[in-house]
C-alpha cells in the first residue's frame, strides 16, 4: 500500500474517531446532569465565540496563539522565530492571569485565591491529550492544506466541542490550566493536578506535531506554521 493511500485512510478513521468521540461524549455529558449539562454547554458557546474573535482580531498582530502547545509547534514547524517563544511563553502566562484575576474581582471574587476543584484521574489525564492533540491538528492540518483564513472559526468551534464531549472540559493549554489554578470557581482546577494536565497537554502537542508531518507529506510551498498570516512589526495603518 502506498504511503499516500495510507495517510488517506488514517484521515479518515481519525475524523470517524473524533465525529464519534463528540457524538459520543456529548450524550453521555447530556444525559448525565440536566441543569449541569446545561451550564457546560453555555459556557463551550461563550468560550467557541469569545475565541472565533479573538484569534480573527489579534492573528494579524501576532498569530494568534494564546496557548504555549501551540506556540511550541509553530515554532518547531518554523512558523516564528525560536527566540520569540519564551517571550510568547511569558506574554501568555501573564495574560492568563491577569484574565483571571479580571475576572474574579468583575464578580465579586478575590483576585486570586486556590482552586479546591479535583480533577484527577486517568480519564480527565486522557481527555487533556486527546483535546490537545484535536486542537493543534486543527491549527496545523489548515494552515499545511494552504487556508490559514478558516482558523478562527474552525478553533473557536473545535474548542466549544471539546469543552463539552471530553471529561476534562478541554482545558487543552498550559496558560490557561495554570490560571485556572488561581481561581476557586466552578472552572477552577486544584493546583495537586495542574501537573498531570501540563504533561498530558505537552504530550498531546507533540503527537498532533508528528501526525501533521505524516499527513500533509510533502507539503505545500505555503508558509510554515503560522496560525493566522501576521505582520510581525504589526498591522498597517
Amino acid at each position: 500500500m502506498s504511503s499516500s493511500r495510507r495517510r488517506r485512510f488514517a484521515a479518515e478513521a481519525l475524523g470517524t474517531a473524533f465525529l464519534l468521540l463528540a457524538i459520543v461524549g456529548s450524550g453521555i455529558v447530556a444525559a448525565a446532569d440536566g441543569d449541569g449539562s446545561r451550564a457546560l454547554f453555555e459556557h463551550a458557546a461563550v468560550v467557541g465565540v469569545a475565541l472565533t474573535a479573538l484569534i480573527a482580531s489579534l492573528g494579524p498582530v501576532s498569530g494568534a496563539h494564546f496557548n504555549p502547545v501551540v506556540t511550541l509547534v509553530d515554532a518547531a514547524f518554523g512558523g516564528i522565530d525560536r527566540r520569540d517563544v519564551v517571550p510568547y511563553l511569558t506574554s501568555q502566562v501573564a495574560g492568563a492571569l491577569a484574565g483571571t484575576g479580571l475576572a474574579n474581582v468583575l464578580f465579586s471574587e478575590p483576585a486570586f485565591a486556590i482552586a479546591t476543584k479535583r480533577r484527577a484521574g486517568v480519564p480527565f489525564a486522557t481527555s487533556e491529550v486527546v483535546a490537545t492533540l484535536g486542537l493543534v491538528l486543527v491549527i496545523f492540518a489548515l494552515v499545511r492544506a494552504g487556508t490559514p483564513s478558516r482558523i478562527p472559526a474552525s478553533v473557536g468551534a473545535y474548542i466549544a466541542g471539546a469543552i463539552y464531549f471530553t471529561s476534562s472540559t478541554s482545558l487543552a493549554n498550559p496558560a490557561v490550566t495554570l490560571a485556572r489554578s488561581l481561581t476557586d470557581t466552578w472552572t477552577g482546577i486544584a493546583p495537586i493536578d495542574v501537573p498531570a494536565f501540563l504533561i498530558a497537554q505537552l504530550a498531546g502537542g507533540a503527537l498532533a506535531y508528528a501526525l501533521v508531518r505524516w499527513l500533509f507529506h510533502p507539503t505545500p510551498e505555503i508558509a510554515a506554521a503560522v496560525v493566522v498570516p501576521h505582520d510581525p512589526d504589526g498591522p498597517a495603518t
